[in-house]
């Protein structure tokens, strides 16, 4: 997404220059245009209909002496340029109103002469299908469709009107829940838009952003943001927003449109900012919605939305989160209900401080010992130790299902007491099997759950692959309480589109996955607890042992 941001930089940057050359400034004398006239016609205006058919269409003409281009506002909270005067304008709001139309003049040297002017026009345009379908007949909770590849997408706005495919989303298409990558906030698929009719069946709108709006980078001045690309700032969009629905005027052909486009007031928006508040329905139904807004005149964006919460959906009912059994068969369990060392049908280790501290600055010396691992009264323990061995101060233990057990997809849950102290550094994770051939990152990473000590009750969860490791990794965080006095359930679910991580049912973070990321391949199981490092951290002088206790572990397809 960084990349196209590059991208839609650079178009913004050359529609600005093109609007730059069509207003047709020029340098000289100042002239100010003089004996501007304003004439309109309303669409059907007759004896029968002195207020126009129905349409809402009204026909603008201006003209003025020296006069080099002309801007109009029409009182409806939107505005338009003329090179030549002439303009034709639709008004949505329904029944019979008046409007106050401001036109202005430019010259020479930026001098502009205004005249405004009233317009009664009537609106008989009704959808009254669309209002049942965006509320229920009440009031309806739409979300984005983030399990939905292309849920967000932009193209051009340009080309052949009969072509649909010069009208779609050409440029870019986010994959199932890109927007909560390593470099995304997880704002955006957490926005409720909601439509509702009021006490006079009108249709109105809020948007309930739970404090933070996901910016288009072309708009982050907006809130003072200084990123460059897509991120979520906080934004208070209280308030309810009329809705004013209008025939379709874009490019997109009827047969790709419902033929409604939806107008909402004082700056109304549809979760995503592009600084727009005009939506083209391009799709209608009960539960799914597509949308086609118009950012800086030449870029379309589309968005798709469903009645389905993106986050419920991962959860709930479906028991995908922890909450309930997991779904599929058991096809791989260590239940840790054999006192001795571990199952050596599940588990082998690894063993000393292999190099560099294990890739991170470790300071600890991982041994088979039972001082530092045993099964004992239904539990794995691992335990690190300040004690000096092997030329290290601290000792734990590392174990691993390398050559025993590896998969590929799965739901992967376990239940976890963890250490404590600062400088522990507990973690269950999995490494890409063919790492030895394909070095990290490229093998990929997934950690189910990772703790440290000087960041107590903190879990994270991440994914490490090329362009996305170490401190620049794909991960999330959560707080939970008493992360090393109780027993908590982790969950990861792993498909071919998503990798989704609970606890206890909540979720910590999720990723896309797709055949340009390492995720689509077998991967077997690590656990261990490290000893300071790069994530670990300072060591407590103070510490002395710590224990990860581990009820079982369990991987279902």
């Amino acid at each position: 997404m960084k990349m196209f941001n590059k991208i839609g930089w650079f178009l913004v940057i050359a529609v600005t220059i093109l609007g730059c050359q069509d207003d047709d400034t020029e340098f000289g004398p100042v002239v100010a245009p003089s004996d501007l006239s304003v004439s309109f016609e309303v669409q059907g205006e007759d004896d029968e209909n002195p207020n126009g058919d129905g349409t809402g269409v009204v026909t603008f003409s201006a003209n003025a002496s020296n006069a080099l281009n002309y801007t109009y506002s029409f009182g409806d909270s939107r505005s338009s340029f003329s090179s030549d005067g002439d303009l034709e304008h639709r008004y949505v709001q329904q029944g019979v109103n008046t409007y106050t139309v401001t036109v202005t003049a430019t010259g020479t040297g930026g001098a502009a002469t205004s005249q405004t002017t009233q317009v009664t026009v009537f609106s008989a345009f009704e959808d009254n299908d669309a209002k049942q379908l965006l509320t229920g007949g009440s009031s309806k909770i739409w979300y984005w469709a983030a399990a939905e590849p292309g849920h967000l997408g932009v193209g051009p706005n340009n080309g052949d009107p009969t072509d649909g495919n010069n009208n779609f989303p050409q440029f870019y298409q986010a994959a199932p829940f890109e927007k909560n990558g390593a470099d995304e906030s997880l704002c955006l698929y957490e926005d409720q838009l909601v439509f509702s009719l009021n006490d006079d069946e009108e249709l109105v709108y809020q948007l309930n952003n739970f404090g933070q709006t996901y910016f288009n980078g072309a708009f982050e001045s907006v809130v003072g943001g200084s990123n460059g690309f897509d991120f979520c700032y906080d934004f208070d969009t209280d308030g309810v927003k009329n809705v004013t629905l209008s025939p379709s005027e874009s490019i997109v052909p009827d047969s790709e449109k419902r033929g409604t486009t939806m107008t909402f007031s004082d700056d109304g928006f549809m979760s995503y900012y592009i600084n727009t508040s005009v939506y083209d329905i391009l799709e209608l139904t009960e539960n799914r919605m597509v949308v086609r807004g118009i950012m800086n005149g030449d870029l379309a964006w589309y968005h798709t939305f469903s009645t389905d919460d993106p986050n419920a959906e991962q959860g709930g009912d479906d028991n995908s989160d922890g909450s309930g059994e997991p779904e599929g068969t058991l096809v791989w369990s260590d239940e840790f209900d054999v006192d001795g060392a571990p199952n050596p049908a599940n588990w082998t280790f690894d063993t000393g401080t292999g190099s560099d501290g294990w890739g991170n600055n470790e300071q600890q010396f991982y041994t088979d010992r039972t001082e530092n691992i045993e099964v004992s009264n239904g539990t794995l323990k691992i335990t690190a130790r300040d004690e000096d061995f092997g030329g290290r101060s601290y000792t734990s233990s590392r174990i691993k299902t390398e050559g025993l057990f590896e998969f590929q997809y799965g739901t992967i849950e376990f239940s976890a007491k963890l250490p404590e102290g600062g400088g522990t550094w507990p973690a269950i994770w999995s490494l890409g099997a063919d790492y030895q051939t394909n070095p990290w990152p490229a093998a990929g990473e997934i950690d189910y759950m990772e703790h440290i000590g000087n960041t107590q009750n903190t879990i994270y969860a991440t994914v490490h692959r090329p362009g996305a490791s170490g401190g620049n990794a794909d991960g999330g965080e959560i707080e939970i309480e008493n992360a090393s006095s109780e027993f908590h359930t982790y969950r990861t679910i792993w498909n071919e589109d998503t990798i989704r991580f609970f606890v206890d049912g909540e979720l910590i973070h999720q990723v896309a996955n797709s055949d340009a990321v390492p995720f689509n391949k077998d991967f077997f199981i690590i656990m261990n607890i490290a000893m300071g490092g790069n994530f670990g951290g300072d060591i407590d002088p103070a510490f002395t042992e710590s224990t990860m206790e581990v009820d079982y572990i369990r991987v279902y397809q």
